[in-house]
């Protein structure tokens, strides 16, 4: 780039830019983004971004505005999930930072209870992935506990049998992502407590919805699951999504100042000014901060439950169409505005629908939502392949016509088998020698892409990635996802 362009023309730019992006707004795309359907919430999330646009999140002490924003939104989560005065947080980039703080705080309280060697972080299947990076960046050993496929939750004696001197952290999902399920978070932290082991509530997707879910609604918890259950040592919940701020902002909440001082990083070994973070990060922009904190106090604790009753309702309502079509369940006892779609096994084969095949059909219906590849567990059971959806308050003025969506959807695929993976590996990769994630150079990795038709803008229908997905092991998956999206940003 040799000279600057007129800032009319990088606008310009960018706007044929963002019309390639899958629509942020407007209840079409069911994943990633979660609109409330107030454009008035985005102008004052914009607004707020404006006036915080210079401000460094560094140092709160010289930017005096980012502690008491971040003590009120805190202070507004803690009250969300009935913390007590000893309950304090801290505002970071996402879930995923909340993730890996969560784990880091855990293993040096264990360390400072006298824990020695290598902890292990107990976790299900369906724990979300931020935990797995947790365990390889923290040095963790991840200790995988297999979900009950019927429930998709985690049993408790499953967690129980699994506890010891040597385990630094309990994960539990309020709800899991996958297939939005409850684990059973009272009776884990009883006996973890009893243990002496921490236990963390991951409620990054759905903890802002499930705190304000009407009672007595379907997919309303039938359990407590926040700070109300004694041995929950620490809570994550994101404000990017059912708080509706822009990405990304997150919460983590602490059971005890003392306890979440280990979260802490500080330094003044070194001869610039002393270095202390409460995040992974050091400058950091206030922006999404200030974003959160006004959506969270102009809509307030009424706001929030109006918007928690509009997807209560359209929940209800897909809830219902989805279970009606032959060929299709939901997945679990799904708590929350999520819902996971599976085979109907129950059926004929020629009548069942296949959740991939369906998910790429309802794109041709105008909507989006999410492919999920089966999953072998530790014990040798199966999670099956899943369409997952995720519905905001937005959903409630297009739920009869993405009901309508997923009726002809279905229709359009009934008795489609699901892809054999095993036939598209031979016929795609059957020339090259046997792939390892160790053997994948970027040349190679890009030849296997290519081959599969996933390079330059060649991205289609997704059930036949998915089947690769659910065949290739693991590392090579992974490495080939690595080159795919790393294929993307390379000049």
């Amino acid at each position: 780039m040799s000279g600057g362009i007129d800032p009319v023309e990088v606008l310009a730019r960018l706007d044929e830019l963002r019309a390639l992006d899958a629509p942020a707004h407007g209840g079409r795309l069911l994943a990633y983004v979660y609109d409330p359907g107030r454009p008035e919430l985005d102008e004052l999330a914009a607004a707020a971004i404006r006036r915080m646009q210079p401000v460094n999140g560094l140092d709160p002490t010289t930017f005096r505005s980012v502690a008491v924003l971040e003590r009120e939104l805190v202070g507004f989560a803690r009250e969300v999930f009935h913390g007590d005065g000893e309950v304090v947080g801290t505002a970071t980039s996402g879930g995923t930072e909340s993730c890996l703080l969560a784990v880091k705080t855990a293993r040096d309280a264990w360390r400072a209870r006298g824990g020695r060697g290598v902890p292990r972080l107990v976790a299900p299947t369906t724990a979300h992935a931020a935990f797995r990076k947790a365990a390889a960046l923290l040095g963790l050993d991840l200790d995988l506990v297999s979900v009950d496929p019927a429930t998709s939750a985690v049993r408790v004696e499953s967690v129980v049998e699994r506890l010891g001197p040597d385990v630094a952290l309990v994960v539990l999902s309020a709800p899991s992502y996958p297939h939005a399920g409850l684990d059973p978070i009272p009776e884990v932290a009883a006996a973890a407590l009893a243990a002496g082991v921490d236990v963390h509530v991951d409620a990054c997707i759905g903890g802002f919805a499930l705190a304000f879910w009407p009672a007595g609604a379907p997919g309303a918890p039938s359990i407590p699951w926040d700070f109300r259950v004694p041995g929950v040592t620490s809570l994550s919940a994101d404000l990017h999504k059912y708080g509706y701020a822009p990405k990304g902002v997150s919460v983590l909440l602490q059971r005890g100042p003392d306890r979440q001082r280990h979260q802490w990083f500080a330094t003044s070994a070194w001869p610039g000014y002393p270095v202390v973070n409460s995040t992974l990060l050091g400058s950091k922009s206030a922006a999404p901060l200030a974003a959160a904190w006004a959506i969270v106090t102009a809509l307030g604790t009424e706001g929030f439950g109006e918007l928690v009753a509009s997807m209560a309702r359209s929940t209800s309502r897909l809830r219902d169409a989805v279970g009606a079509i032959e060929g299709l369940a939901i997945l679990g006892d799904p708590v929350g505005p999520m819902l996971a779609v599976a085979t109907d096994d129950a059926v004929a084969p020629e009548r069942r629908v296949d959740p991939h095949h369906w998910a790429d059909a309802i794109r041709e219906q105008g909507f989006v939502i999410q492919h999920q590849p089966a999953s072998r567990q530790p014990d040798g059971t199966v999670l099956p392949p899943t369409a997952h959806l995720t519905i905001t308050p937005v959903t409630e003025a297009l739920v009869d016509e993405l009901a309508a969506a997923s009726v002809a959807a279905a229709d359009a695929v009934r008795g489609r088998p699901h892809l054999d993976g095993a036939e598209l590996v031979g016929a795609l990769l059957g020339e090259l020698p046997p792939l390892t994630a160790d053997t994948l150079d970027v040349a190679t990795a890009r030849a296997v892409l290519a081959a599969a038709g996933l390079l330059d803008g060649g991205l289609g229908p997704l059930a036949p990635v998915l089947a690769l997905v659910e065949t290739l092991p693991p590392p090579v998956v992974e490495r080939l996802l690595v080159e795919l999206l790393a294929s993307l940003v390379d000049p």
